[in-house]
């Protein structure tokens, strides 16, 4: 596995490469968003500050989800809740608030990898159709009234999981390890934030059904 840490603070750059170094991860260490733009397709797992010094790392998030689903662990000092969720909503996998244990953040790395991996083993019909819904889970992308929508990679995840067993309720812990790949490193505002976007997106609010104290239900 190769990581792209992108973090403008020298002491805290140095920091994260040594102790991933000492778990046998190999790093690639810049300072600027533009760096990670033009170097992502090099990483399995990007750790993303959000204070850069050219551009602000949501802006460098939004850009990157335009040409790549590479995981994306935001690991930064604001920890306000509307970034937060901007940060999940831009299409990050994780965010984690400075300073991490090296522990968890481990934990989530490999979480995050190991759900790409998944994912791009997916197989299934070529296409589902819900009504108007198209989902294609061989080619990640979704259709609604025959107009495309841009899903981040784990609103896809959810969707996908979802429509594999319509009309089947699904606890919030299947769909956390399913998405994240342990329900005790993903959290449930995490997960909630995610199924907002998705269900703004497709704008059929009613295919997703809310089982209060459980989970959900596709029920398009």
């Amino acid at each position: 596995m190769r990581v792209a840490v992108v973090e403008d603070d020298d002491g805290v750059a140095s920091a994260i490469v040594d102790s991933l170094g000492m778990h046998q991860i190999e790093t690639a260490r810049m300072s600027r968003g533009i760096d990670l733009l033009g170097r992502h397709r090099e990483f399995d797992v990007v750790l993303l500050d959000l204070g850069l010094p050219d551009l602000d790392g949501l802006e460098v998030l939004r850009s990157l989800r335009k040409v790549s689903t590479v995981p994306v662990i935001v690991l930064t000092a604001r920890d306000d809740e509307r970034t937060v969720v901007r940060g999940l909503r831009s299409g990050a996998d994780d965010y984690l608030v400075k300073p991490a244990r090296i522990a968890e953040l481990l934990a989530r790395i490999e979480s995050v990898h190991r759900r790409a991996s998944r994912v791009a083993g997916t197989e299934g019909p070529a296409v589902r159709r819900f009504g108007d819904v198209e989902v294609s889970l061989e080619l990640r992308t979704v259709h609604v009234a025959g107009e495309p929508v841009s899903l981040t990679p784990i609103e896809f995840s959810l969707l996908a999981h979802l429509v594999e067993t319509p009309g089947a309720a699904v606890s919030r812990t299947q769909l956390m390890d399913r998405v994240w790949g342990n329900a005790f490193v993903g959290t449930s505002r995490t997960l909630d934030v995610h199924m907002a976007g998705l269900r703004s997106k497709l704008r059929r609010r009613e295919f997703i059904e809310t089982i209060r104290g459980f989970g959900f239900r596709w029920t398009g």
